[in-house]
């Protein structure tokens, strides 16, 4: 059975209701979706940096989103040596990524899911990773 690491960007649009995203989700089966415990602090981050009016819906939504996923969060440590390899060779190549783009691949890589992922440029440099793109798919 196929597993799935939804990037930060998906949830965000998920929480959004947009681009069809439940219905995916409901496709692949709910129970097979994950996050990253990054994705959690990008979405925070969200939160803080919201207006003041949205803030307290966003949080919700967070929160939310964290009792859905329960222990489909996955932690990151498991990921370190292949992030550290990566790294490596992306700054020998010339062509870094940001650090959270670069973990949570890692992490897709690592736990042998599917990155879905809008970000398919930064992510799709990231050895051996296996992406779908939910929002512009054709």
């Amino acid at each position: 059975m196929k597993k799935y690491l939804l990037d930060t960007n998906i949830c965000v649009h998920f929480l959004k209701g947009e681009f069809n995203l439940q219905s995916k989700i409901d496709k692949v089966g709910f129970e097979n979706c994950f996050i990253s415990e990054l994705t959690i602090a990008e979405l925070l981050f969200g939160v803080e940096n919201s207006a003041e009016s949205k803030r307290e819906q966003n949080q919700q939504n967070v929160d939310n989103l964290k009792l859905s996923f329960g222990i489909r969060i996955i932690p990151i440590n498991s990921c370190f040596e292949l992030y550290a390899k990566e790294k490596a060779r992306l700054r020998k190549e010339g062509t870094p990524i940001g650090e959270f783009d670069l973990i949570i691949g890692c992490t897709s890589v690592t736990n042998q899911m599917i990155m879905v992922t809008r970000n398919v440029k930064h992510l799709g440099k990231v050895e051996n990773i296996e992406i779908e793109n939910w929002i512009d798919e054709s």
